[in-house]
């Protein structure tokens, strides 16, 4: 906030004008309620109760079954109405959310004005990194500022297409300095003048975080938005130099990144707090900026969250739906979290159709069992086929088996197999060669299903194996909590 008896006087204005706002949509209009604070936990409720149809929610549940989701909930009224998880998976596994990471570090970017220690989304980029000299500075590179880094209109060159290979990204990973990478990269616009995906972007407001607060953008969110509204499970990554990834790799529990969405929705308001400056929300929720995406047209962005304006929703989105959907109208917050890309035109209308009031409907136990046992159905997993075991079963049994470089990276592999309790020992190739490599274990089901292994940094694996025939086994894995596909090794054949 900017230390002038006129902008403070300007931000209570506009606090006392969107809060009036509110209330004259669906938050205030059911029976004229305060706001429901799920900071301890979620309440849950029917949907018929807020407004909404099963039977409707019961063909997005299946509609996410076929775009291979993880989680889906959706909370109206302060209240999650449907809380569903795709087995294996489960609710209380971190999920990663991808670029999704990117709205928090610009909720952080907000407060951090808010706190008063960014004096202006003006202020210019360069400014912060005067210890360091980067590359092909010219007028333009001195012209960055905040603003053009969260709306991604920084003018660097930088190659993250959305519906292609992120060149820049797999470039900036293998780099040892990954801020020395991006401030390197020559111009190819003007600041301001064109759109361009680049989770540089995001990494370069990750690392000005840790100048302006003195900690990492993890330590600056634990204090100042994780902890008000009680998320305490989560898992941030960082780069080679220690600051918290920008881009990409924040994992967290799907109804917790709810709880972000309802901050936006509760208009940055948490309980008696003003979290988030009510300016940045309007900002946020008013998306202008074209993203050039010919698949999508109507897409918008703003600071880091991507806008439907014709759908009345804006959201953080993160690659292969991991998506944080707000519906200000609606007084609905709805999260997804998956392993294949997800159409957010057809998510918003399924979910805007099931709203039928702005008032409780009448219950309806036909709807409430269809969806019930669809949430049932699909958080039971279905086993695959299974081989028959092998008379060479003992004699592999235990052994370890190297593997040279692969698609799927895996160094060794050991399958103790003649034991009531299958287990797998794997070997990963680090990505840096210097260092040693990821060494995972875990069971093994042996009957089509998955069997869950301990948390680890990378996620929960779930793996499960078959013979194929009496010298061939395959096995398939899954790291839960990623958004990736399950990946079936290369069979290990005996002869």
């Amino acid at each position: 906030m900017r230390n002038s008896r006129v902008a403070v006087s300007g931000i209570a204005l506009s606090v006392l004008t969107l809060a009036a706002s509110i209330c004259c949509t669906a938050a205030c209009a059911q029976s004229g309620a305060e706001p429901v604070w799920p900071t301890t936990q979620w309440q849950m409720s029917t949907p018929e109760e807020q407004g909404m149809d099963s039977a409707a929610l019961a063909k997005l549940v299946e509609f996410g079954a076929s775009r291979s989701l993880d989680s889906l909930l959706i909370a109206r009224h302060g209240k999650i109405v449907l809380d569903a998880y795709y087995a294996p998976y489960a609710a209380d596994i971190p999920h990663i959310i991808n670029s999704a990471t990117k709205s928090v570090i610009g909720t952080l970017t907000a407060i951090a004005q808010k706190d008063g220690l960014l004096d202006s989304l003006d202020h210019r980029m360069p400014e912060f990194f005067g210890d360091r000299s980067p590359a092909d500075v010219d007028d333009r590179k001195k012209a960055i500022t905040v603003q053009h880094l969260l709306d991604m209109t920084s003018g660097l060159d930088w190659k993250e297409p959305l519906d292609g290979r992120p060149d820049s990204v797999i470039e900036m990973a293998r780099s040892p300095d990954w801020t020395k990478f991006i401030l390197d990269r020559p111009m190819s616009t003007a600041p301001g003048d064109v759109f361009n995906y680049n989770s540089g972007n995001s990494q370069l407001l990750s690392a000005i975080l840790t100048k302006l607060t003195g900690m990492s953008a993890e330590d600056y969110a634990k204090a100042r938005l994780f902890a008000p509204l009680g998320i305490s499970t989560f898992n941030w990554p960082r780069d080679p130099q220690g600051f918290s990834i920008g881009g990409f790799g924040l994992a967290l529990l799907p109804r917790d990144m709810a709880k972000i969405g309802y901050l936006y929705l509760r208009n940055g308001q948490w309980e008696d707090k003003q979290l988030v400056p009510p300016a940045w929300i309007d900002k946020v929720s008013h998306a202008t900026l074209h993203m050039n995406l010919s698949s999508q047209p109507d897409l918008r962005y703003s600071s880091t969250f991507w806008a439907l304006p014709n759908k009345q929703v804006y959201m953080a989105v993160g690659y292969h739906c991991e998506i944080i959907m707000v519906f200000p109208a609606l007084d609905i917050v709805a999260v997804a979290t998956a392993r294949d890309f997800c159409p957010f035109g057809k998510m918003a209308d399924y979910i805007s159709g099931a709203v039928k009031s702005e008032t409780a409907l009448a219950a309806d136990p036909a709807g409430a069992d269809l969806l019930a046992n669809k949430i049932r159905d699909i958080a039971t997993e279905k086993p695959t086929e299974v081989g028959v075991a092998s008379e060479i079963t003992s004699a592999v049994s235990g052994k370890t088996y190297k593997f040279p470089g692969n698609a799927l990276g895996v160094k060794s592999l050991s399958l103790t197999l003649a034991d009531p309790q299958p287990r797998l020992e794997l070997e990963i190739y680090n990505r840096d060669p210097a260092k040693p490599p990821l060494r995972l274990n875990g069971p093994i089901g042996m009957d089509g299903l998955y069997r869950k292994g301990e948390p680890t940094r990378l996620g929960i694996m779930a793996t499960k194996g078959r013979w194929l025939d009496g010298h061939t086994f395959e096995v398939e894995r899954r790291t839960l909590g990623e958004s990736d596909q399950p990946q079936k090794m290369d069979p290990v054949v005996w002869r």
